[in-house]
């Protein structure tokens, strides 16, 4: 789904960017652009950005060395 109109961004593209290393809104809208005319839809990109960040870190699975 289309999160910005402005600059066409989708829901996808601002996981993809998570997914990539981008952890905050900030870094979104360096990245892709996002949030960075109207404004609109910074919310909701902060939201997914939240989203997609938990979801990376509960998909990891941790790994320790024996002693």
């Amino acid at each position: 789904m289309y999160v910005c109109l402005c600059k066409r961004i989708t829901d996808a593209q601002i996981r993809s960017a998570v997914h990539a290393g981008a952890s905050s809104l900030a870094e979104i809208r360096d990245t892709l652009g996002a949030s960075s005319q109207c404004g609109k839809c910074g919310n909701l990109a902060r939201e997914i950005v939240r989203d997609a960040l938990a979801d990376y870190v509960d998909d990891q699975t941790l790994f320790y060395a024996a002693s």
